[in-house]
């Protein structure tokens, strides 16, 4: 399976671009987010792939980062969430503000996305609800470019501390990255800790 591309753009569409690889061009199917952090056509880029197979269609899908694309397959194992519908999703909202969304079950915001109405969002965020918070690099707010969750450091740890003192891991990663802003970067563990702890409890 295609795990990534690296090349140059040669083309890009509404929806899909074109990776010019060694001089094989391989059409990837993108989100706007994904589109406008691939640069200009002509330049080197890199995409994270994942490969759709169907009866009548092969169809490989591109993202500017690895968060991006684990929440594309989080979403697209959602009933009535194919990959057209997941890409809007991830065109409407940040990886940070749709793992926000499913924590706070806020439905009206996944529903801004083209093709979602209101029964479908809210069946989103009651299905990934819970398996947002624990996602691998699902979104952390102000943790790194994308929202994507640290791994290790002092953040990390003090997301594990709530975890274990009962947390749901989406209640967990919001409140250690609401901790984070209000202290920041340096904040020690057991600050992080002590504050978000209130935020979680309140």
């Amino acid at each position: 399976m295609i795990a990534k591309l690296s090349g140059r753009l040669d083309e890009v569409g509404e929806d899909w671009a074109i990776v010019d690889v060694q001089g094989v061009g391989y059409l990837v199917h993108c989100s706007a987010r994904t589109l406008s952090a691939m640069g200009e056509v002509g330049e080197g880029c890199t995409v994270h792939t994942d490969l759709q197979v169907s009866e009548n269609d092969m169809r490989l899908l591109g993202f500017a980062e690895s968060a991006e694309r684990d929440w594309f397959r989080l979403l697209t194992q959602v009933q009535g969430v194919g990959s057209k519908v997941g890409l809007a999703i991830l065109s409407a909202l940040s990886t940070g503000e749709l793992r926000d969304a499913c924590a706070a079950g806020d439905a009206a915001s996944v529903a801004r996305a083209n093709g979602v109405g209101p029964k479908l969002a809210g069946r989103i965020v009651n299905e990934l609800k819970d398996k947002a918070g624990a996602l691998p690099g699902g979104g952390m707010a102000g943790a790194s470019v994308g929202g994507a969750a640290p791994k290790g450091g002092a953040s990390a740890d003090a997301l594990s501390a709530l975890e274990n003192l009962g947390f749901k891991p989406a209640i967990a990663a919001q409140a250690v990255s609401r901790a984070l802003e209000e202290l920041g970067e340096g904040a020690s563990e057991g600050d992080l800790i002590r504050v978000a702890l209130k935020k979680a409890a309140g």
